[in-house]
């Protein structure tokens, strides 16, 4: 087929990848603007509109796709856009993977096939901008990929496949973002492979819920909450925002992020916060339930280091207390 792609990050370019391996032609890409990113706070292009200048791609960035909102002239100028990609290179359908803007009607409707998504959940669980994280933040022991015809709401088009993946215990949002990452690719090319033969399920009612859009102040820690709950959080906030905790030392108070806990059942009297120990193991602390054993933490500046080299240079004693 002759498609357009909308996608960002690297969950998208990695569909995007797979649709041109399968012999499908790409004819434009949507992709948000630049940002500013690294030391130097420089521009820099999303992984899909690289992948595009890689492979000679027409891109397109527009602001916004709504013809009365902020940025009418962006939209104005990305319908033409668009009729054009549609028009004079014959595009069938639009591919659809964590683009970024929400696709008014006319957009919707502008492709004969119209557009199609690619969600990292098992919908109607988890619609909305933050999939993964949040099923690991649950505790959900499978997820996957849903491909959707997509509607004016939020998530909520139509099934045509639907391919499951199970969430390992160990597993961090950027281990199982890979792995649904090459899972989103197999199933849209899947799906594209029998597409007008493919039933359209509606979703069901019942088990409608949202992951709503990871924000930074969640990477605060809350010792009074119980370990398996922020062992969890701890694997569903890596590699962004991550889990922070306030040591105060001689020098002052400096924000160490943890990357890697592990839970454990017990009956203590220390309040909530308090290291009761701290060896090569790990660095054991009273949480609201349960004990949380932290292995792999960092200093501001510094790189992840396992307990036994983040203690030679950051020593903790028991009694100890990790707030503010």
């Amino acid at each position: 087929m002759r498609l357009i792609f909308a996608g960002t990050p690297e969950f998208a370019q990695v569909a995007m990848a797979a649709l041109h391996s399968a012999g499908h032609e790409i004819v434009l890409v949507l992709t948000q603007p630049d940002r500013p990113a690294g030391r130097g706070m420089k521009l820099q292009p999303s992984p899909v509109k690289q992948w595009a200048l890689d492979h000679a791609v027409p891109v397109a960035q527009p602001r916004s796709l709504r013809l009365d909102g902020k940025y009418p002239e962006d939209a104005a100028a990305a319908r033409q856009t668009l009729l054009d990609a549609k028009l004079d290179h014959q595009a069938d359908a639009m591919i659809v993977a964590a683009y970024g803007l929400i696709l008014p009607q006319w957009v919707l409707d502008l492709p004969p096939k119209g557009c199609l998504n690619i969600h990292a959940s098992l919908l109607p669980r988890w619609r909305g901008a933050a999939p993964i994280h949040r099923a690991i933040e649950a505790g959900d022991t499978q997820t996957g990929i849903t491909i959707m015809q997509m509607d004016a709401g939020l998530d909520t088009g139509d099934m045509l496949l639907v391919l499951p993946c199970a969430i390992a215990p160990t597993d961090t949002t950027a281990v199982l973002h890979d792995r649904l990452a090459a899972l989103g690719g197999q199933a849209i090319v899947q799906a594209l492979a029998s597409l007008d033969a493919l039933p359209h399920q509606l979703q069901p009612t019942e088990g409608v819920n949202y992951a709503h859009k990871i924000d930074k102040a969640e990477a605060a820690l809350d010792w009074a909450l119980s370990a398996e709950v922020l062992a969890r959080r701890i694997r569903a906030f890596d590699p962004f925002p991550g889990m922070t905790v306030p040591l105060i030392t001689d020098t002052g108070v400096e924000t160490i992020k943890l990357w890697q806990a592990t839970a454990h059942p017990s009956v203590q009297t220390a309040q909530p916060g308090t290291v009761l120990s701290a060896d090569a193991s790990g660095v054991r602390v009273a949480c609201g339930e349960g004990q949380l054993c932290l292995t792999q933490l960092q200093r501001p500046g510094g790189k992840r280091l396992g307990a036994a080299d983040f203690l030679r240079g950051c020593p903790l004693q028991p009694g100890q207390r990790l707030v503010a």
